[in-house]
């Protein structure tokens, strides 16, 4: 029964902060932020995790959907006959090929399907097909032509069987009527181990593949020939395919040596969207269009019995999605460490030429430019939140190395006093009256605390003066991690002295940060491209490794909690970046309603 709640919703309520457990939907006005709110479950693409193969095997055949599939024949290794059912969580053994032999294709449903070519040990290049009717396979009509890694689309009684090895590389295209095979018009170029999909024998697509090399051609077959389209964004063999001629999806394959890169099809372009979790090749696929789909089996190495489907609808959790990007595109700039996902402020950096005094404020949609620096700096610290905050230290311009410190009220910059000692590469945390400064170069052990007037030189230094370092808490408890030399130390301030603690899996710098001493999140830094992307998590105890950051990248901005976090600008191995994106270890985000 609908209820009230349900179909009317409910009245905006007044808020000073926002909700504990607000309703997917639910709207109010946070008067401390004087901003409209909303909460939604926030979604994106992705594979997950299915039920895996009871038998591993590579360059096998598959039909069906996501939740309804079959897989059939393959290598083990040596040549398979067995047959598998998928129901959507599990595979189930089902009676088997009349022929066992891998490097052939399939069409068709779970319980209606259709298989034929591949290779038939010990030398024999099959023109075999097979009927399976949901309980047995049986033998129909044989291809005109014997091949094996060929391409199939359509359905058990209008198919269609294009390209493969005879030997040689082939470009011959047949079509199915349900009892025979008739050769009609070829591809525009000879291949094999190419991806293919469609609904019909009439309205096919052809991708990737052997065609003299690794391909990113694309063909559509529209019943009479085919025609070439836009093609694949990376060239690769030996991948697989899902969906229709006009909504389709790409993915595995080689070379590297394995690929698990995914590329979705809107019937004119393809686009890249996420990976695989397992990265293989001569894998099989399916799915009825490019929002659902399902791989399984192939060649990791090892050969692999994993499954994964492929949803548009993934609730994000524990993931980076991406925000509204910064107006102005820089590294090495500073930010209100303390502040929220929701409303943070990043200021300073560089563009690669020039010092910056661009200051922005995120109202967790978008980015504003307010009221500049008063002294173009990089490379500073950076504490606060996004009405009170506070940059020190780095690198003026000009000037050089400073000590300056500039305090923001919400609306303005004013110099306030200097620390002790000038250093760039410096670390911050804490708020704009009790902030801690630490690292930097020169003088990389020293910590100094600010009381909202005067900074003070403590006595407990770092265990290992480093620059770059990521930073998370306040000045009570903090954590300092990473940094130049690259490294993956980890320290922890009591108030008074630093300890070390255990290491980031992956050392680096610079590294952004967010959250507290016992709950922190670190991500990006470099120099490595594995350190670039990565995300740790800090348990009070230990680091473990979760999401990547979407765009791998050093040099950035960070503020929130490690269970909501905000990564922005930075350097991605090319340029100074614009792209922001938010950390959520619950799918539910809160939004501001925008009005600009």
């Amino acid at each position: 029964m609908a209820t009230y709640l349900g179909t009317h919703g409910s009245k905006i309520q007044n808020y000073t902060t926002d909700p504990d457990n607000p309703n997917t939907g639910e709207v109010w006005f946070n008067d401390t932020d004087n901003a409209l709110k909303f909460q939604y479950l926030a979604t994106y693409a992705a594979w997950s995790t299915g039920g895996n193969l009871n038998t591993a095997r590579r360059i096998f055949a598959g039909a069906g959907t996501q939740t309804a599939a079959l897989a059939f024949g393959g290598f083990e290794p040596g040549a398979s006959n067995k047959t598998e059912l998928y129901n959507g969580s599990t595979w189930t053994v089902k009676n088997t090929l009349g022929n066992a032999r891998y490097g052939l294709a399939g069409a068709g449903t779970s319980t209606a399907a259709l298989g034929f070519g591949g290779y038939l040990p010990p030398s024999t290049f099959s023109n075999l097909t097979e009927s399976w009717n949901g309980t047995n396979w049986t033998a129909v009509n044989p291809l005109n032509t014997a091949r094996y890694q060929l391409s199939g689309a359509g359905t058990n009684t209008a198919a269609l069987a294009f390209g493969g090895d005879e030997p040689p590389a082939t470009a011959k295209t047949e079509t199915w009527n349900g009892t025979n095979w008739t050769e009609v018009a070829d591809l525009n170029a000879v291949g094999k181990s190419m991806a293919g999909v469609g609904a019909t024998n009439t309205a096919s697509l052809v991708f990737g593949g052997d065609r003299g090399g690794n391909s990113a051609n694309t063909e559509l077959w529209n019943g009479t020939s085919w025609t070439e389209l836009n093609n694949l964004n990376t060239a690769r063999t030996s991948l697989a395919g899902a969906g229709t001629s006009t909504s389709a999806l790409g993915f595995g394959g080689s070379p590297s040596p394995t690929s698990a890169l995914t590329e979705s099809w809107n019937g004119t372009n393809w686009t890249e969207v996420n990976d695989l979790a397992t990265g293989r090749t001569q894998l099989a696929g399916n799915g009825a269009n490019n929002t659902s789909a399902l791989a399984y089996g192939g060649n990791a190495p090892p050969v692999t019995a994993a499954t994964e489907e492929w949803s548009t609808t993934t609730p994000i959790a524990n993931a980076w999605i991406t925000g509204g990007a910064l107006g102005t595109a820089r590294y090495s700039l500073s930010s209100a460490t303390n502040a929220p996902q929701s409303a943070a402020l990043g200021f300073g950096g560089t563009n690669g030429s020039n010092y910056l005094t661009v200051t922005e404020s995120y109202n967790g949609t978008n980015w504003t430019e307010v009221n500049d620096l008063n002294v173009a700096k990089a490379f500073s610290g950076g504490a606060g939140i996004q009405t009170a905050a506070l940059m020190f230290g780095g690198y003026a311009s000009p000037g050089g190395i400073t000590n300056q410190t500039e305090s923001w009220n919400g609306s303005n910059w004013t110099e306030v006093n200097n620390l002790n000692d000038a250093r760039q590469q410096i670390a911050g945390c804490g708020t704009q009256t009790t902030a801690l400064a630490f690292g930097g170069e020169p003088n990389g052990p020293k910590t100094e605390k600010f009381n909202g007037t005067n900074w003070t030189e403590m006595s407990g230094t770092l265990n290992t003066g480093r620059a770059f370092i990521g930073a998370a808490g306040d000045s009570g408890e903090a954590l300092a991690f990473g940094g130049n030399p690259p490294t993956a130390i980890t320290e922890l301030w009591n108030g008074t002295s630093w300890t070390e603690v255990n290491d980031l899996n992956t050392g680096g710098f610079p590294i952004g940060g967010a959250g507290s001493a016992t709950a922190a999140l670190a991500f990006g830094g470099g120099p490595s491209s594995t350190r670039q992307a990565a995300t740790e998590t800090w348990n009070g105890t230990n680091w473990t490794e979760v999401a990547d950051l979407s765009v791998p990248r050093k040099s950035l901005g960070g503020s929130g909690t490690n269970a909501a976090a905000l990564a922005f600008g930075g350097y991605d191995g090319s340029n100074p970046t614009t792209a922001t994106e938010e950390w959520n270890t619950s799918a539910n985000v809160v939004k501001t309603i925008s009005t600009s």
